[in-house]
């Protein structure tokens, strides 16, 4: 499938692109991170929901403000002749290197309800293993879905002209 069928053309697009993967990925890592902190149990789970709309929020917030930077060093990292799964592959991997670091911390405090020194403190014994579950999650899951449902947008839209 072109390439360009699978990415947003426009600000409405790109609204409902991001909206589609930061929704799937709070609602797939923030559990799983939760789960392999503290023990996978109903109340995790339920305590895990209570901060999911924080936790959305920051990450829309960061996906924003990461964008720029992600796509500097994703640009770094390949050249103008890689394919165009190698270029989004790259890009997901600057994009969630960059989330995971921020969320690594902001997340246990959201999560925590408490502003303290415990995530930094602990910060290279949990970001590699919340940047692998990341990662999964993007590139597995909720990146293929947008790009999909892009795709499909994009197909309807060319039938309807």
């Amino acid at each position: 499938m072109e390439f360009a069928l699978r990415l947003p053309r426009n600000a409405k697009e790109m609204v409902l692109f991001i909206g589609i993967i930061s929704i799937l990925s709070v609602n797939i890592i923030a559990p799983l991170v939760t789960g392999f902190e503290v023990g996978f149990s109903w109340q995790a789970w339920g305590a895990t929901l209570q901060v999911i709309p924080w936790l959305w929020l920051c990450v829309v917030v960061l996906v924003v403000l990461t964008q720029q930077p992600a796509q500097w060093m994703a640009n770094k990292l390949t050249a103008d002749d890689d394919s165009f799964s190698a270029k989004m592959i790259i890009t997901e991997l600057c994009n969630v290197f960059l989330m995971s670091i921020f969320l690594t911390v902001i997340g246990t405090w959201i999560g925590g309800h408490a502003f303290n020194m415990v995530p930094i403190i602990h910060f290279f014994e949990k970001w590699p293993r919340n940047f692998a579950i990341a990662f999964a999650v993007e590139a597995i899951i909720a990146q293929p879905i947008a790009r999909t449902v892009m795709a499909k947008l994009h197909q309807r839209q060319a039938v309807e002209a």
